[in-house]
């Protein structure tokens, strides 16, 4: 047990990240190269100079930007403009772009082999409502349909159908028997 935790010691799992953090963890920094006082005194003055010039191009580049602001202000151009015209440069970048040229027509054939797929499954759907159609069963169910539509319709009038007395006689109805006969029902007035 000691040899593994001693070999985990010697070889960490992790290795320390290149970095100010990965520094400070390994060990303490090293000691500043011996320097004279003038050399100490150079290098500040040189960080004073570094440190004014980077704040005088942080108050120009702030200058610089409201200018750009009020020029854009000037000319009409929004935010909502500029951000139109990104998304249209960038949309129109997508579009000329190999990959997206590429994706396009493969979906593109992908559509016309499931608009063939769906054509040939209508087809064959048609052809099987076809055979059904044709078969003997749905014969014989189509003639008991139409058999039963015959005695259903009323038979022609010697008179107007439009101008049937209300009070006339009453109608005889068929009544369809479980052996396939039929009987007449005469209603009650």
């Amino acid at each position: 047990m000691e040899d593994a935790e001693q070999g985990s010691q010697q070889h960490p799992d992790s290795v320390p990240e290149v970095g100010e953090d990965a520094v400070t963890s390994v060990g303490p920094p090293p000691p500043p190269p011996a320097m004279t006082e003038e050399e100490h005194q150079e290098l500040q003055e040189e960080l004073f100079k570094v440190e004014d010039e980077i704040l005088t191009l942080s108050q120009v580049l702030a200058a610089k930007e409201k200018q750009l602001a009020d020029i854009k202000g000037k000319l009409g151009i929004t935010p909502l403009n500029e951000l139109k015209q990104n998304f249209t440069k960038t949309w129109q970048d997508v579009t000329t772009s190999t990959v997206y040229r590429r994706t396009s027509e493969t979906l593109s054939q992908a559509g016309l082999k499931a608009t063939a797929a769906f054509s040939n499954v209508g087809s064959a759907i048609t052809r099987k409502l076809e055979d059904v159609r044709n078969a003997p069963t749905f014969k014989s169910f189509e003639e008991k349909v139409e058999t039963l539509k015959t005695k259903m319709t009323p038979s022609a009038s010697t008179g107007d159908p439009d101008q049937q007395d209300s009070d006339g006689p009453a109608t005889d109805t068929l009544i369809s028997q479980p052996d396939g006969s039929a009987t007449r029902d005469t209603p009650m007035n």
